[in-house]
């Protein structure tokens, strides 16, 4: 086998003649932590996957299929290393230095595990009886899955198992709408403001349109502006050819059993096409009967957890898919799109989940949720039982203690320091920034900012890359009130900075005689 023999240990950084050469080298290094100038199969993939990308990502297929002729306990020399990663350097390299958008995975992986596990035995709500097809599906199932804008993802519970997407193909069918006919033209013949009315209530805007896209008047509207100029079986063609594209390639299903029972039982569906109809809403020479078939038809498409954390997150990668990389939608689509989906994405319970949530969602009355957080990544729940208002329970729950513990609301940003995580950011680079923040307000004298850094725990010891901590330069500013608080909280009076300076001889130094004689005590 090749790479069964060492290659010669102790390589160095300046052993490289180019900049491929160092950059290739810096990622062997990352993995021969001991410079014995091999690495193995099973330290490759367990750095992989350690970050939240599967083994199975298409972005690493070329690396993994030659990592397979190897085994575990085969030693890889670092030329054969080079050879490997060339085909997929770029993701390797964001994978070796830990530059994917939650750096730290695994950490963030822990936290919603717990908050799967908490929410878990909710027993509230039930399982959504006005489709007969629906009210057959286990209560008890329940399944999160999530995708990074990096492709970093994981799932919990019964995430392989399909549930029809119902009202979760509003979103997208509106940005299918939106790509082929613009936003004037999609917003021609539905409105963009929640209505405050029941998702498949009777009722039009002033303008006599639907009110927006994710009620079921404007789902049905937004039917009629996709392809119509093409036979309804061409026309879901291409839908599910979209939904595949979105899912990352996977196979998308679809329930003809639910389609016949959504039709079967389309009375109020058919009564807001006739409405509409009569009041002019629909382009002209739009095929009603056609046009609702097709919404049932899209109403009926399958997919798991997995797949829809993956629409999710094409959504939140601005319409480009985290899994292959391929453009879906414009920008401005899924800025439009969010927009709706934060504003009325939860039927009748859109204000309050704005409000306690703060994130673009859609749900669907089969208890899927598909949830956005914009640059970040896509989530999606799945839980049969469903509260008055059509959302699932545990779903709901499961966003409310998301964002307990995430600052991922839309305004956490504006509170300034907070307890909540930010997976975003490496915690050793959060921490660092938190002592400079403490610096920064002992040198200002700032001594309400330094007592909120110290009861969130941010060490008073902790020192710049000078060595100078806060007590140094409270002293050396001349801050008596902050030396005298620091002392209280037991600084250490005779650290020294990189100069071999202390807190006292800065203070000597700067001829601030009061602060003298506080450290002398």
């Amino acid at each position: 086998m090749a790479g069964s023999e060492q290659a010669p240990a102790n390589i160095n950084i300046t052993d490289t003649t180019n900049s491929r050469d160092e950059r290739e080298l810096r990622l062997f290094l990352a993995l021969d932590k001991q410079n014995q100038g091999f690495t193995t199969r099973r330290e490759i993939f367990r750095n992989i996957t350690h970050t939240g990308i599967c083994l199975k990502d298409a972005r690493l297929k070329e690396s993994v299929k030659v990592l397979e002729s190897y085994t575990d306990t085969d030693l890889i020399s670092y030329a054969e290393f080079c050879q490997i990663i060339r085909p997929n350097i770029s993701l390797i390299e964001q994978i070796l230095q830990a530059n994917l958008i939650i750096p730290e995975f695994s950490e963030s992986r822990r936290a919603i595990e717990q908050i799967f596990e908490t929410t878990k035995t909710i027993p509230d709500g039930e399982v959504a009886r006005y489709i007969p097809q629906l009210a057959r599906v286990s209560p008890e199932q329940y399944a999160v899955s999530l995708c990074t804008i990096d492709g970093q993802r994981f799932s919990l519970g019964d995430y392989q198992t399909d549930f029809c997407i119902q009202s979760c193909c509003k979103p997208i069918n509106y940005c299918l709408a939106l790509e082929e006919n613009g936003e004037e033209g999609v917003h021609k013949h539905v409105g963009r403001e929640p209505s405050g009315r029941g998702f498949n209530e009777l009722t039009l805007n002033h303008e006599a349109k639907p009110h927006n896209p994710m009620l079921n008047a404007g789902a049905i509207m937004c039917c009629s502006l996709i392809k119509p100029e093409i036979n309804i079986a061409d026309r879901f063609d291409y839908v599910m050819g979209q939904w595949k594209a979105l899912c990352g390639g996977t196979k998308v299903g679809f329930s003809n059993s639910v389609y016949l029972s959504e039709r079967a039982t389309a009375d109020r569906n058919f009564a807001l096409g006739y409405f509409m109809r009569e009041n002019k809403a629909f382009p002209e020479n739009t095929d009603l009967i056609a046009t609702l078939e097709f919404y049932f038809q899209c109403c009926s498409i399958e997919v798991n957890t997995e797949q829809m954390s993956i629409v999710a997150a094409t959504l939140a990668n601005g319409g480009v898919c985290p899994i292959t990389g391929r453009r879906i939608f414009k920008p401005k689509t899924v800025q439009n799109c969010l927009s709706l989906m934060s504003s009325c994405g939860m039927y009748d319970f859109s204000g309050e989940f704005a409000f306690t949530v703060g994130l673009p969602a859609k749900s669907g009355v089969s208890g899927v949720i598909m949830i956005v957080v914009p640059n970040v990544m896509g989530i999606c729940t799945w839980s049969p039982r469903v509260d008055r208002q059509g959302n699932s329970v545990q779903g709901i729950a499961f966003c409310k203690k998301l964002v307990e513990t995430f600052n991922f609301h839309n305004y956490d940003n504006l509170t300034g320091l907070s307890e909540k995580k930010d997976p975003r950011r490496n915690r050793l680079d959060a921490e660092t920034d938190r002592v400079i923040a403490m610096i920064w307000a002992a040198s200002k004298g700032d001594l309400t900012a330094i007592q909120r850094l110290v009861a969130r725990g941010v060490d008073i010891n902790g020192a710049d890359y000078d060595g100078r901590t806060p007590l140094h330069l409270a002293a050396s500013e001349g801050h008596a009130h902050i030396v005298q608080y620091l002392i209280n909280y037991k600084a250490k009076t005779n650290l020294k900075d990189r100069w071999g300076n202390t807190a006292l001889d800065d203070a000597i130094q700067n001829k601030h005689q009061e602060i003298v004689t506080l450290l002398n005590k």
